[in-house]
């Protein structure tokens, strides 16, 4: 009786530990599911933090009525509300043959982004500055010399026949500037981006003037001169992602205090300040720093 007793309880423990053993296992079962990398999609251009775009093209510019003042030895004058115009090179092989690229008024850009839509921008402006000959100025001061002197005729001088004064900035009036532009996307479809872009800038001018004033040699010279600052907005058409057509209008502020007017280094200088507009179009490529699937 007791084998049976032993016998029973036996069976009985090894059919409840195989009951337990089945249970815990069904709730302490696993499941391992293969680990997915998380998909990241490629941001649209010109917006997101990281992106780069580098830019060429070429402008036309307009320039305000300015003062031009004039100091050396022998000579402290004013010719006032002096007229100017831009330089425009005939379209040609000039716009394309990298070697000859200086002779147009060209714009180049390079803007990296800081922030998600905000972008900071180095930029070049070579514009090109030139005196309208065909005028008469009203002049206040004094010459000494009385060959320059007798040109001024009752407080005005002509300066068509060129005796007087050239005066350009034509090699050119270069705006080295830096500036922070906002970017919106109007327009986003499979393969091209329209992207609106708003900003303000400020730099050096650092022109090479060509200026002869008195029949003295020519001064025609790179020269650190005063400074600039702008407001500007832009369209921006992308293509495939990467390639960009931009269009922008710019308008802003010069005043250069150091203008020098001889090629030596004597202490003969100019200085004028003057509103400009400017309007440009060209080509540019953008692309993003970081990797996307």
């Amino acid at each position: 009786m007791k084998k049976l007793l032993a016998i029973g309880l036996m069976i009985s423990g090894f059919a409840f530990g195989q009951v337990k053993k089945d249970t815990l296992e069904k709730e302490y079962k696993l499941e391992v599911t293969p680990y997915k990398a998380e998909k990241k999609e490629k941001p649209l251009p010109l917006s997101k933090k990281g992106q780069v775009f580098v830019f060429y093209g070429w402008n036309r510019g307009a320039f305000s009525n300015s003062d031009i003042h004039f100091t050396g030895n022998g000579y402290d004058f004013q010719l006032n509300n002096v007229a100017s115009k831009d330089k425009q090179t005939k379209f040609g092989i000039v716009y394309f043959d990298p070697s000859w690229f200086t002779v147009t008024q060209y714009n180049f850009r390079l803007g990296y982004f800081i922030k998600d839509n905000l972008a900071i921008v180095l930029g070049i402006d070579h514009m090109k500055y030139v005196m309208k000959q065909n005028q008469t100025v009203d002049f206040s001061g004094y010459i000494s010399d009385p060959k320059y002197a007798g040109m001024v005729q009752n407080g005005q001088v002509n300066l068509a026949d060129e005796q007087f004064l050239t005066f350009e900035h034509t090699d050119g009036l270069n705006y080295e500037n830096l500036g922070l532009e906002k970017y919106k996307n109007l327009i986003h479809k499979k393969n091209i981006d329209l992207v609106w872009s708003y900003g303000a800038g400020i730099g050096v001018m650092f022109p090479k003037s060509n200026i002869r004033l008195f029949g003295n040699e020519r001064s025609d010279r790179f020269h650190v001169a005063g400074m600039g600052t702008d407001l500007r907005s832009s369209l921006n058409l992308v293509f495939w992602k990467n390639w960009m057509v931009r269009v922008e209008g710019k308008a802003g502020y010069i005043n250069m205090w150091d203008i020098k007017t001889t090629l030596n280094n004597k202490p003969d200088k100019a200085r004028q300040d003057f509103v400009f507009g400017q309007v440009l179009a060209g080509i540019g490529y953008t692309f993003n720093t970081k990797k996307y699937n």
